[in-house]
């Protein structure tokens, strides 16, 4: 065979090759992640943990997306095209689980798997993924905060938002735990930040105001604390306020080291994102999801499954972690 000929077959075998790893490619069955809001630390996070099950797991194609900002309209939207491209499942961290019933049972009743993250309410899911108890983790907060202000005091809560099904939770959770101590005083509970530290700033400035004695503020969305940690350095309020409450090390770093903020709770996004995409996997392929199951990634190594409010499971971890001055540098993000 010639020199020629020789180039020309295995370029035709190359060929080969390449249209076989394409045909592969896209047959691939796809899931798209879908969360709050893009560009938030939170989000980005939970991206790397969607990025490395596709690669650990190049079987199925994964992707995340969300909205410009947190706005349950936009999110639904974003949603809506994913149906109308007939992805193979969807995971969905909602901004407003209520919101998307419709939409989901559309996507189910044309085949799409869905599976949600922080929305155990949701009727139209085949899986939603706890990372916890979420009322336990909300007294796991109101907790710390109660010992930080001697169990009296004012106190108010932070949500993302109202529709943010795990932020009220936590809130709830909270003052349960809070009527365990009389001389703790909820005031002006649930403040909506919108995932937006600069709301949270304002809000938290504006709550000071109007109660100047106020001791301890209890944030929901990952941002809360970082707002609220900044409005009471500015007010000279170190070592007078308490706060705690959800937050990524990080982001936080600087107030848990000024004083601003005391503790922080979180589970790993990264390991969320990782989880959903694991479960979107077994229920394409239609595998069952059972009691004590082991996910492969820490605080899901032992799951409980119960039945959701519709026709599917609520699976539950035991992932949080909690942080303060004496151990938030051991986590990188």
């Amino acid at each position: 065979m010639s020199v020629y000929k020789k180039i020309a077959a295995c370029t035709v075998a190359l060929g080969a090759l390449c249209a076989a790893q394409l045909a592969v490619a896209q047959d691939a069955p796809s899931v798209v992640t879908v969360v709050k809001v893009t560009g938030e630390n939170w989000f980005t996070r939970m991206e790397e943990g969607v990025v490395a099950y596709g690669k650990d797991n190049p079987a199925v194609s994964t992707s995340q997306i969300g909205p410009a900002k947190a706005d349950a309209a936009q999110q639904l939207r974003l949603i809506e095209d994913l149906v109308a491209k007939n992805v193979n499942a969807i995971a969905v961290v909602p901004m407003d689980p209520s919101a998307l019933e419709g939409v989901f049972k559309r996507a189910m009743n044309r085949g799409i798997k869905i599976i949600t993250h922080e929305a155990d309410s949701l009727k139209n899911t085949q899986v939603d993924i706890e990372a916890f108890d979420n009322k336990v983790f909300g007294a796991r907060f109101n907790e710390k905060l109660a010992e930080c202000m001697g169990k009296s005091g004012k106190w108010t809560s932070f949500v993302g938002s109202l529709g943010s099904l795990t932020h009220v939770q936590w809130a709830d959770g909270g003052a349960e735990n809070a009527k365990k101590y009389p001389e703790m005083e909820l005031v002006s509970e649930k403040n909506e930040s919108f995932n937006d530290a600069n709301k949270a700033y304002e809000k938290a400035r504006e709550i000071l105001r109007k109660y100047p004695d106020i001791k301890g503020f209890q944030g929901g969305s990952a941002i809360d604390v970082i707002g609220i940690g900044r409005a009471v350095e500015e007010a000279g309020l170190v070592g007078k306020v308490c706060v705690v409450g959800l937050g990524l090390p990080k982001d936080t770093a600087k107030y848990l080291e000024s004083g601003a903020v005391q503790s922080i709770s979180f589970w790993d996004p990264k390991d969320a994102g990782y989880v959903m995409n694991k479960v979107a996997q077994l229920v394409i392929e239609g595998k069952e999801i059972t009691d004590g199951m082991d996910l492969g990634v820490p605080g899901y190594n032992k799951v409980s499954v119960k039945k959701g409010p519709g026709d599917g499971i609520i699976v539950v971890g035991e992932a949080w972690v909690d942080v303060d001055t004496s151990n938030y540098s051991q986590y990188p993000f």
